[in-house]
């Protein structure tokens, strides 16, 4: 207390002479840091935010360490948890914004939108009162809108096609699930295939519902499909896991220098699978993606498909403050059983160049060519059963290497998906036909077996491309690129009829990695 009243006193003083010089503290670095912030929000020549200033200090530390270590606003923190966490609170609608009115793509099967009659196609064009169309408002403004506590109401005026006056519905909030399981169907006889988009708090639960859907189906073999998965919660890739090796099998192991190390065992499960599996990974599968895929290629419990993935393998503890902002400070290593890094090297304070490494593979070969990769002999580990040679230092590399297609993903077509043509195309051209389509195709077997993108909907995404000063180079681009177009607007289609199960149905089929993990899982 006599320390505190003493720096005030002396803060004060100086502003007598603006020539004086002042000295405070010792040479502890915490009371320096401390001392810095009160000099500049006391005596600095022009007003400044402390609570700004305090976080850019946080944040300039944390960016003088590893590439993961972070600080995120309260804000920041609300939406990171709402996607791991499986559920937030709101009116239940997927929307797309045509120009600047909010369309309704689908409903919450069973939310709150639903039960009230709000169907796709119909435009939210006010929110309690308050215009939201045709006004430029941020689609995060809208969402903001829409989103409330459990049990509030949200009265919107609904503009439907066909009827000219407009629609009133009164929705009363709540929980809505946001799921981490993308896909599950039978992609072959005999021959399951689950997506996992991330690891959240239900990802267990939705992956064991969706293999016993598959199970009552009579698969007897898995793929698991981890591609541009970028990890989530520890906990959640350790219970899937659990439920495909064996009682008593390392899972990961964590280890750091002021953190003991930490295993993770199998404890046989609630209802295993025995069956062959295998995993899809690419280069953008991280953290858990890359600790499931490591335990099931160290212990040979199937097989890895794909391409070299991102290699995170730090573990970031939680620390938060009283306003809800938090720091995830990396305290660990993981480990896979057999003993590997999953961190790629880095350098503290190098997050550029950390943030290149995708694109240095490219250049490098590595996402087109397997012979490309070199790995020293000190990075050669062994599986656990069957001894087979797998490799540390980054990441996991696959058993089975498939390059990445360049040709197919052409430069038109990268514009044409950046510039957001081909969605709002497909937004417009099911706006259009939705009641056609469901009319014609009563079931997504009818329509994946004989529906065909129109050509007039290739020639509006074309147009609408001309528009944007977006352009083949030539005849010769525009002939590479209509296959894949025309199926990624079939597999839009589908979504928006039905959804991403159908939409990973319609594209998987265009997957090298997918095709590949089939071809070697069908087999005999």
């Amino acid at each position: 207390m006599r320390k505190a009243i003493i720096i005030t006193l002396a803060l004060l003083a100086i502003t007598a002479g603006t020539h004086a010089q002042l000295r405070l503290g010792d040479n502890n670095p915490k009371s320096k840091l401390h001392m810095a912030e009160m000099a500049i929000t006391n005596l600095y020549v022009d007003s400044v935010d402390e609570n700004k200033l305090v976080e850019d200090a946080i944040r300039g530390m944390l960016e003088k360490l590893d590439p993961h270590s972070a600080y995120s606003t309260a804000k920041e923190v609300k939406e990171m948890t709402e996607s791991l966490e499986g559920s937030f609170e709101g009116i239940g609608v997927q929307f797309n914004m045509m120009e600047d009115t909010l369309v309704v793509i689908q409903t919450i099967t069973n939310g709150p939108s639903e039960k009230v009659g709000i169907i796709p196609g119909d435009r939210i064009v006010a929110v309690n009162d308050t215009a939201i169309a045709g006004v430029k408002m941020s689609k995060e403004e809208i969402m903001r809108r829409l989103r409330g506590p459990k049990g509030t109401k949200a009265y919107l005026k609904i503009v439907r096609p066909g009827i000219k006056e407009q629609l009133p519905f009164t929705v009363v909030r709540d929980k809505i699930p946001v799921l981490s399981i993308d896909a599950s169907y039978v992609i072959r006889p005999g021959l399951g295939y689950i997506r996992i988009g991330n690891f959240g708090a239900t990802t267990y639960d939705e992956f064991m519902a969706a293999l016993g859907r598959l199970r009552e189906k009579g698969i007897d073999r898995l793929i698991i499909d981890l591609q541009d998965n970028g990890g989530g919660y520890l906990q959640a890739a350790v219970m899937v896991i659990n439920e495909l090796l064996n009682k008593g099998d390392m899972i990961v192991y964590t280890e750091g220098r002021a953190a003991p190390r930490h295993e993770y065992h199998a404890d046989g499960g609630n209802n295993p699978f025995k069956g062959r599996v295998a995993v899809l990974v690419n280069e953008f599968s991280a953290s858990a993606s890359e600790i499931l895929s490591g335990a099931i290629q160290d212990h040979d419990r199937g097989i890895i498909v794909g391409r070299r993935s991102f290699g995170k393998g730090l573990v970031q503890r939680p620390i938060e403050f009283a306003d809800g902002s938090m720091i995830r400070l990396t305290i660990s290593h993981y480990y896979t059983p057999s003993g590997r890094c999953i961190q790629k090297p880095y350098v503290k304070g190098g997050q550029k160049d950390y943030a290149k490494d995708i694109d240095n593979r490219l250049k490098n070969g590595e996402l087109t060519n397997a012979d490309s990769i070199h790995f020293a002999d000190s990075l050669k580990f062994q599986t656990l059963r069957e001894h087979r040679t797998v490799y540390g230092g980054g990441g996991i590399m696959p058993d089975y290497f498939v390059p990445l297609d360049t040709t197919r993903y052409t430069p038109f077509h990268r514009q044409l998906s950046a510039k957001s043509v081909i969605i709002n195309a497909n937004l417009k051209y099911i706006d259009a036909n939705r009641k056609k389509l469901k009319k014609q195709y009563a079931t997504f077997e009818e329509f994946n077996a004989n529906y065909e993108v129109p050509q007039s909907f290739v020639d509006d995404v074309i147009a609408r491309g001309a528009e944007a000063k977006v352009k083949p180079k030539d005849d010769e681009e525009l002939k590479t690129t209509l296959p894949y177009l025309r199926t990624q607007l079939k597999a839009l289609v589908a979504r928006d009829l039905w959804d991403m199960t159908e939409y990973f149905q319609v594209m998987n089929e265009t997957s090298d990695i997918v095709q590949k993990a089939v071809s070697l899982m069908t087999e005999n």
